[in-house]
């Protein structure tokens, strides 16, 4: 007697209804989470406090947020290449000192300020690169030495004290130059009521998403951070492409300097020192937005917006600020259990 053999293919069990619900529902957690805990801090400020809905907030909210939020797109770069930055917030306090020097001590127009600024963040980024892409030093190592170089360069680049216009200098002299009214413009002025400094921060984000997701050197970069050694063998220079990231990153962080300098209107010389923390926050923030469990510039504008949310609502609230440290790093370790912890659950 001859027997046939069924060819066809034992199908997965289909889960059951209950089974595929809670699926459904921890994926929709890890994909979209992130996104409804700030619309529902936002939502919860704005009910509770009325000033919290005024217009003037949510911009000053915006402007307060800038710098970090630049500063961020810098480190999103890096991180994109399998790196991260260490040294932006250094990075940021030398602009201040180097435009303030620019102005106050030279007695040189904004625009040249500018553009000293500029050029030193690129510098900073070369040096970056030198470390890491020629001298083979570790990302976070090498960022790290910079930061302290550069640092106690801008001391002594000043003297160790804070350049403010009029000030006695060294030999005895009196500063003959001052902030110019058109670079306090970058901070201070508004642009039918938007604050410049915000507009900068939505044209930065803006073409960072453009350079990482629609260009070729972006996904270059993401495919370099997933695997170096692939992306090396399939002929991406991968040291050029990580250059490339520190020193945008270098001159991003240099516009943060610009933004703080205009906004405090001196050479001051512990400017940008706190300005580091918040930008790996929002960053890091950043990679647990749609469940992308990587780094992507609208999830570091939207950390950006979270940490601002945070910051205004409990000022307006009262709280003292140190209790606002504290849940600016329980919002950061929630995300990252969004980014590494549920992410590596979720079910296709």
């Amino acid at each position: 007697m001859t027997t046939t053999q069924s060819t066809e293919v034992p199908t997965k069990a289909a889960l059951p209804p209950a089974t595929s619900t809670a699926v459904r529902v921890q994926n929709a957690v890890i994909k979209y989470g992130f996104i409804f805990v700030t619309v529902a801090l936002f939502l919860y400020f704005a009910l509770s406090e009325g000033s919290f809905r005024e217009s003037a907030t949510l911009l000053d909210t915006l402007r307060y947020v800038s710098v970090a939020a630049i500063l961020g797109l810098g480190v999103t770069l890096t991180m994109a290449a399998g790196g991260m930055d260490m040294s932006v917030g250094a990075v940021a306090g030398l602009g201040v000192s180097v435009a303030a020097q620019t102005m106050v001590v030279f007695n040189q127009v904004g625009t040249v300020a500018i553009l000293a600024v500029l050029l030193a963040g690129a510098l900073a980024g070369l040096l970056n690169a030198l470390l890491i892409v020629v001298l083979k030093i570790p990302d976070m190592l090498a960022t790290l030495g910079t930061m302290f170089v550069i640092q106690g360069s801008k001391l002594i680049l000043v003297d160790g004290q804070s350049i403010t216009p009029g000030m006695t200098m060294s030999d005895g002299s009196t500063a003959p130059g001052r902030f110019t009214a058109g670079f306090l413009r970058i901070d201070r002025g508004t642009v039918l009521g938007v604050p410049i400094s915000v507009l900068i921060f939505g044209g930065l984000t803006i073409a960072a998403w453009v350079f990482l997701a629609r260009t070729r050197w972006g996904r270059v970069l993401y495919a370099i951070g997933a695997n170096p050694e692939a992306a090396r063998l399939a002929g991406i220079r991968v040291g050029a492409h990580r250059a490339l990231a520190y020193v945008i990153s270098g001159v991003l962080a240099s516009v943060g300097g610009l933004i703080l300098a205009s906004r405090i209107g001196q050479g001051d010389v512990s400017a940008g020192t706190s300005q580091l923390l918040e930008a790996v926050a929002v960053a890091l923030v950043g990679t647990s937005v749609l469940g992308r469990g990587r780094p992507n510039v609208w999830g570091t504008a939207l950390g950006a917006v979270l940490i601002g949310i945070i910051t205004t609502g409990l000022t307006i609230k009262g709280l003292p600020y140190y209790t606002q440290d504290v849940v600016e790093g329980a919002v950061l370790i929630l995300a990252l259990v969004f980014s590494f912890t549920l992410s590596k659950r979720r079910t296709v």
